[in-house]
């Protein structure tokens, strides 16, 4: 005869947690974009010049006067284009011939400006 064995109820134990870990690598690309702008500046200076310049003019006039006493002057030409009569009386009225009763003295010829050869100088 043969026995057979007695089996008993299986005992069950706590369940062994195991934890197999896998690991993949992903590659998130983050983009940060920046710009350079190269500014050239020009810059101008003005520089402004005021040359200065001079001339001479150099007016040489003459006249001539006659007053009363002595020999008669000559007859003249007023500027009005009339004859004026010597010191001693005449269109200019007054005793003596000038205009307030005085001697009349009167510009001789158009002497007025600059000799003749003269001149001017400019720069």
């Amino acid at each position: 005869m043969f026995c057979r064995p007695n089996i008993l109820p299986a005992i069950v134990h706590p369940t062994k947690c195991c934890v197999n870990n896998s690991f993949s690598e992903n590659v998130v690309p983050h983009i940060h974009p920046a710009h350079t702008t190269n500014i050239n500046h020009v810059k101008f200076d003005h520089v402004h010049f005021f040359p200065q310049t001079q001339s001479v003019i150099n007016e040489v006039s003459h006249q001539h006067f006659y007053g009363g006493g002595g020999p008669a002057a000559p007859t003249q030409v007023s500027p009005m284009g009339s004859p004026m009569a010597g010191p001693m009386g005449g269109p200019m009225g007054g005793p003596m011939g000038g205009p307030m009763g005085g001697p009349m003295v009167l510009p001789m010829g158009s002497h007025h400006g600059p000799r003749p050869g003269f001149k001017h100088m400019y720069r």
